[in-house]
């Protein structure tokens, strides 16, 4: 039998915008209400899907979410047509607008934890959206997640699709963000590291005081036992509240794992010596920790540069390969560190250069842009065809971005009804091209 990783990575929406809506997030606040292109954010997801695809990898692809989010802004208290709640919402209450024309699903690092069935009680692969309940406008995305998810992972023989957590902050949970699965070969079983902020319900424990902490260690928790994962198979792991405070919102902007590698920054964690002796012991010793020191690489080049929101892959057994935003590469420091680290004897050989600037620009660079999934051969083919990359669908979406995506959108036009009209046009037809069914609420009206 063979087992793959998948990576699944979101669809950029037709409605990309740069609305600076999150909080801690550098790269988001710096860009907002930019012009941004839709078009060209697209294209550049989908080219980096291909160049994955390219290299032998299995490439899957997430649909994006319906915005502007309508029914939102209905339950908040904007009456009559789309028009005029449209109209109304954005003069009335302009921030609450923006945020309901989030173009956040994009990252799909936050849409779920996964856990594959090698690691679960009932031998299933596991799926829980994550409630993102930090901020608003990333909120009103896991009912539409779960229900691409189920169309996407149908088969329950195979896959088990559990609820969101509850939306309250003490259950804050940001996904794959904060989740790192290691193991010797992706068929085995593994060891989950759950990364989180804070401690929801024990105010003595260590917290960020500048910027807040989005996962709870209590979210964690909880995603393990929905998923059957026993005290052998987990980690848990505090983000260090310093970093946190310097912009790194989500352990995957500090840090990235891929089978028996861990790649991280120097103030990643705090009791990080105790984590990682529990990985050494449960994976069997086999482990390869790569710290990058703070006087080789600083938190702010890390952040700005997104050293760590890279996707690290296996190309064959022994060689990895880091796929990196060319924002590493236009800093000297991050570029001579990754020339020198290639040279060294570890499993990471090369590094792969990509522009993903209409992401980076809204403050998601290449690991956000990915949900990984590991999959046995058997599991693989019960996946969902129409949403795995092949030449044709990778033609056929180019030609849809083309057909219904604008050049350029300003945040201004977001209250323009025919941008609606034109997005729901679009992702009617993105659910007929993935067969996903009515997954969006203007369909299931």
């Amino acid at each position: 039998m063979q087992h793959y990783e998948v990576n699944f990575d979101g669809l950029v929406g037709p409605t990309h915008n740069y609305a600076g809506l999150s909080f801690g997030n550098v790269a988001s606040l710096s860009n907002a209400k930019s012009t941004s292109s839709p078009k060209s954010a697209a294209k550049q997801g989908l080219q980096k899907m291909k160049a994955l695809q390219e290299m032998g990898l299995v490439q899957g692809v997430l649909a994006p979410q319906e915005r502007p989010d309508i029914y939102a802004l209905r339950r908040l208290g904007f009456h009559g047509s789309d028009t005029d709640v449209l109209a109304a919402a954005a003069k009335e209450a302009p921030a609450i607008f923006r945020a309901c024309c989030s173009a956040s699903s994009m990252w799909t690092a936050n849409a779920a934890t996964v856990s594959p069935s090698a690691d679960t009680a009932n031998g299933k692969v596991h799926f829980t959206p994550a409630n993102l309940t930090n901020k608003f406008h990333r909120s009103l995305e896991p009912e539409t997640t779960g229900r691409i998810l189920r169309a996407m992972f149908a088969n329950a023989r195979y896959f088990e699709h559990h609820r969101h957590l509850p939306d309250n902050e003490h259950f804050g949970d940001e996904g794959a963000a904060n989740h790192t699965r290691f193991c010797n070969e992706y068929g085995f079983a593994g060891v989950e590291l759950f990364v989180y902020g804070r401690h929801a319900f024990d105010d003595s424990k260590p917290a960020p005081s500048r910027y807040p902490a989005r996962q709870t260690y209590e979210a964690s928790t909880a995603v393990a036992r929905l998923h059957g994962l026993s005290d052998d198979n987990v980690v848990y792991l505090q983000q260090n509240p310093a970093v946190i405070d310097k912009g790194v919102f989500h352990n995957d902007v500090i840090a990235v794992g891929n089978q028996n590698v861990m790649f991280y920054h120097q103030e990643a964690f705090i009791d990080q010596q105790r984590a990682f002796a529990e990985l050494e012991t449960k994976l069997g010793g086999s482990m390869h920790f790569i710290e990058v020191p703070s006087d080789v690489v600083s938190v702010e080049d890390a952040v700005s540069t997104y050293l760590f929101n890279t996707q690290l892959v296996t190309l064959k057994p022994g060689h990895m390969v880091i796929i990196a935003p060319t924002e590493c590469q236009e800093n000297a420091r991050v570029a001579a560190y990754l020339e020198h680290l290639v040279q060294q004897n570890t499993p990471i050989k090369e590094v792969r250069f990509f522009d993903v600037k209409q992401s980076m620009r809204n403050g998601g660079g290449p690991a956000c842009l990915r949900l990984r999934v590991a999959l046995n051969d058997q599991e693989l083919d019960a996946v969902n065809p129409h949403c795995i990359l092949t030449d044709g669908l990778f033609e056929r979406l180019n030609k849809w971005v083309d057909k219904h995506y604008r050049d350029e959108l300003s945040t201004d036009d977001l209250a323009d009804p025919q941008l609606l009209e034109e997005s729901r046009t679009a992702l009617d037809e993105l659910t007929q091209i993935m067969h996903l069914g009515s997954v969006y609420p203007f369909q299931r009206d």
